[in-house]
């Protein structure tokens, strides 16, 4: 049975430049228009924004990824944001699929700014009412924002997409101890033992993995390797490695929010036990920047599904990133 679509004329549907395919992905979802947003820079580099329909008294819903040029994407959602309020909207959704100030989550160093908590506070000054997001790289970051905040889970697309799949003998692995309760929620999902990598980073871009803990990769031969985000791939690099020299002929590897900065695709894909690389459309990739070993699945029918939930005041816990599945 098909799902009740929102009222068009109830709900304004925008996107900024960052990923206006899957914004209008979701808005096709849910039986509304995207409606345009005209974005252009002034002589002194100044962002010109203006939404292209009204919002007056109407609950506004803004789809924006903080990916690459990020204070760009962030400054463009806060002038959008600003815009909807100034123009009497009735409430403002944010959909941000991917969190990038998400990593900027403690005061690890003197003379640091927890960015985080920054931009969280920036979303509801400029006038946010509410936040959607998905898999933020640290939970702590949920505490962060002081409105209704929903971080949602890729494990049911994931799931989904393994199901036709040949889980036998697979092991999966995360990278490191902070992404380890998300992999054993995973794997409990699957019915399949997980493992985490013993992590040291040394830099952005160099890391150690000096062991692993949990279930032992002896005796499998294949192994789902399980992370959040990936930008330069340098950790799954060293966990490949790492379960080469254990024994693992195979490797899956997934991951929400795929960056891939600086090569790191490329790098990955050369691995030759590494047969795919699957990750989700939080990020734009251009098909022309898609190797051949990359798979990218859609998340637009989960934010569709949590968006049409949270309009029906029903609720979201079985999309939520935290619940069973």
């Amino acid at each position: 049975m098909s799902q009740p679509s929102l009222d068009p004329s109830e709900v304004r549907f925008f996107s900024g430049s960052s990923n206006p395919e899957l914004a209008g992905q979701i808005a096709k979802l849910l039986g509304v228009p995207l409606e345009e947003t005209h974005i252009s820079r002034f002589s002194n580099d100044n962002l010109y924004v203006q939404l292209g329909a009204s919002v007056r008294y109407r609950k506004v819903f803004i789809v924006q990824s903080l990916s690459q040029p990020v204070n760009d994407h962030l400054m463009e959602l806060l002038m959008m944001l600003d815009i909807a309020r100034s123009a009497a909207a009735s409430e403002a959704h944010v959909i941000i699929p991917y969190f990038s100030f998400a990593r900027s989550d403690k005061k690890d160093a003197p003379r640091i700014s927890i960015t985080a908590r920054l931009v969280a506070d920036l979303l509801k000054t400029a006038g946010a009412t509410q936040v959607m997001t998905m898999m933020l790289h640290s939970p702590q970051v949920h505490g962060f924002f002081g409105l209704p905040t929903d971080p949602l889970s890729t494990r049911r697309v994931f799931h989904e997409y393994l199901q036709n799949r040949d889980t036998t003998d697979m092991i999966i692995v995360s990278p490191d101890m902070g992404q380890a309760k998300s992999a054993a929620r995973f794997a409990q999902s699957l019915g399949l033992p997980v493992a985490a990598g013993n992590k040291e980073r040394v830099s952005d871009t160099e890391v150690r993995i000096s062991g692993l803990v949990g279930s032992s990769v002896h005796g499998h031969k294949r192994a789902l390797v399980y992370d959040d985000e990936i930008a330069t791939g340098g950790s799954i690099l060293e966990l490949s490695r790492l379960l080469v020299d254990e024994g693992i002929e195979e490797i899956l590897v997934m991951c929400t929010h795929g960056v891939f900065t600086r090569g790191g695709l490329d790098r990955l894909a050369a691995v030759p036990e590494i047969k795919e690389i699957v990750t989700t459309d939080t990020i734009h990739t251009p098909l022309e920047a898609r190797h051949p070993k990359l798979t990218v699945l859609s998340v637009a029918s989960t934010f569709a599904a949590a968006i049409r939930h949270n309009f029906s005041h029903e609720s979201i816990g079985d999309l939520f990133v935290y619940g069973g599945k």
